[in-house]
């Protein structure tokens, strides 16, 4: 009896393989031959790898424009649905086409949205998801509209930007209603409980995603029931129940690793190397987390990789130093290819108004201005290069300086996170506006305010890149509510606020910390260029960082 589960395992691999291979097969004898013969027998197959549920046939008379299109983009699901994501984008880029002012244009916009999603390329995948949701409104129909509202909201998500996701999956949900459709109101609730969650709001994010857990599991649906517990252990992992968080994904690991769910087992995995090294047992969460590495360097996804390697360094440089460097470095160039500045400047460009603006095609006159734009790209591509040069001797010189940094580093983010460093005058204006003010509650509420925003100012000075937007962000405000609130608090404004803390760390790390140099100080108080973090000090302190250190000697 021991031995039946992993021969049934062994048995259900072959059985797999032997259906890829046979789908590979037709696909290669339809492109070498595009008849109506190949294009059933590719169906078949499909039918038997269980991709389609129903029989699709041509007779001789079909056109190969439609034979060509079909074939394509079921062929692109077909490699969806093996996690294969490179290819599915070729092959629905191919079918696209061909499916114009059809009933599949608007399922291969969808389908291209999701997949370049899985790629982390949510510039692209914002593009086909804003033409798939342009059709679905034209056609007035609430359950393709909420189809294409969860897909905008879950780019946004990709693309850290919850509050425009919000936006999006609320109304989704209404869509949803509207159509009566379980299913999509389930996938809605999931989307709207990642969202809360990302926003800080988790108490908000585990209502929703019991709602979705009900609905699946009144449905039967293991598979998306599995899918919502992971879901569910973010967000208590979130809340700091750690426990509950381990019990939860010690479910879903085992289960996505018997029905070969790859992505969904790597992101458990993670999740699950989170919870452990949060309870202090790094070499427990370094499997799970290697794990996950493993499957998604296969995948080619880029983004929950970072996660994955940031997990294998920080479980890793106590005891093992020399692997955790080889962790680090990976996680530094992952880092450098995802889209970050970039990608978000793209995404502005499709602010989520729901207005007929952003749902416009370009006009004539904008591809003018396109084709004039072309003239400047030699120049632009010149000065690029230069750019691209100074840029990778800049990477070099961080990632030196990144090694020098691992042992003391984590050392210094605990120290932080003790220490905890109040900006003193602004607490002080709080306490004393408190004082003389009757209402106790708004004293209190000011003073949360000011402690939570101190926190989140640490957090992302040690994360290595701060602003006013990434605070106001964490916040779940807009950037002119954390403005308008700051001001009321403290008398100043969010950049000089952020400024000061920096400014305090810096100094605190020069009084108990020579050991450290100048560049190394400036990278842990988030400046990437040491003159501007040297101008920055002497305006606030009246001396260079070296003149301060000399006068404590």
């Amino acid at each position: 009896m021991l031995y039946i589960k992993p021969l049934l395992t062994i048995i259900i691999a072959l059985l797999c393989s032997v259906a890829q291979a046979d789908v590979k097969q037709s696909l290669e004898a339809f492109n070498k031959n595009q008849t109506s013969e190949n294009a059933n027998r590719f169906f078949v197959e499909l039918k038997a790898a269980e991709v389609v549920d129903e029989d699709i046939k041509f007779d001789d008379k079909t056109p190969a424009e439609t034979l060509r299109a079909q074939v394509w983009y079921w062929t692109a699901e077909w490699y969806y649905a093996q996690q294969q994501y490179t290819e599915a984008v070729s092959y629905a880029k191919q079918a696209l086409p061909l499916c114009k002012n059809t009933d599949s244009e608007a399922d291969c916009l969808s389908l291209l949205a999701i997949t370049n999603v899985r790629l982390a390329d949510y510039e692209e995948a914002a593009k086909y998801a804003k033409l798939c949701y342009a059709k679905d409104e034209a056609s007035g129909d609430p359950d393709l509209m909420s189809s294409s509202l969860n897909t905008l909201a879950a780019i946004y998500m990709g693309a850290g930007q919850p509050n425009e996701a919000e936006k999006y999956v609320l109304k989704g949900i209404e869509m949803a209603k509207k159509a009566n459709n379980p299913a999509r109101m389930t996938v809605l609730q999931g989307m709207a409980s990642e969202v809360y969650h990302a926003q800080g709001n988790d108490q908000e994010a585990l209502k929703h995603i019991d709602l979705a857990y009900e609905i699946d599991e009144k449905a039967g649906n293991e598979p998306k029931c599995m899918v919502r517990l992971t879901q569910k252990a973010s967000i208590l992992i979130g809340l700091h129940n750690y426990k509950e968080a381990e019990k939860v994904l010690g479910r879903v690991i085992p289960y996505f690793r018997k029905t070969g769910n790859g992505h969904e087992l790597a992101i458990a995995c993670n999740k699950m190397g989170m919870t452990l090294l949060s309870q202090e047992r790094p070499a427990e969460a370094v499997p799970y987390y290697r794990e996950a590495a493993d499957i998604l360097q296969k995948m080619g996804d880029i983004y929950n990789e970072v996660h994955a390697r940031r997990g294998l360094y920080e479980s890793l440089w106590k005891d093992n130093p020399d692997e955790a460097k080889k962790e680090l470095d990976r996680f530094n160039y992952l880092k450098d290819s995802i889209y970050t500045h970039e990608s978000a400047e793209q995404l502005a460009r499709y602010n989520a108004e729901f207005g007929n603006d952003w749902l416009q095609l370009e006009n004539h006159s904008q591809r003018m201005q396109k084709l004039q734009a072309v003239g400047l790209a030699v120049v632009i591509a010149l000065i690029a290069i230069g750019v691209w040069f100074v840029m990778r001797r800049r990477n070099r010189r961080q990632k030196t300086l990144n090694e020098q940094l691992r042992n003391s580093l984590q050392q210094l983010n605990e120290q932080y996170r003790q220490l905890n460093i109040q900006y003193d005058h602004a607490l002080q204006t709080t306490t004393a506006k408190a004082e003389g003010e009757e209402d106790d509650n708004v004293s209190a509420a000011d003073r949360e305010f000011l402690e939570k925003t101190i926190n989140i100012v640490n957090q992302l000075i040690s994360d290595g890149g701060v602003d006013a937007t990434s605070v106001a962000a964490r916040l779940n405000m807009s950037l002119f509510q954390f403005r308008q609130r700051l001001s009321k608090v403290t008398e100043e404004t969010p950049q000089t606020f952020i400024q000061m803390i920096r400014m305090k760390r810096a100094r605190h790390l020069l009084d108990n910390h020579p050991e450290l140099n100048i560049n190394e100080i400036a990278v842990l108080c988030a400046y990437n260029d040491t003159p501007n973090f040297t101008r920055a000090f002497k305006k606030v302190f009246g001396l260079t960082p070296t003149q301060y250190q000399e006068k404590q000697k």
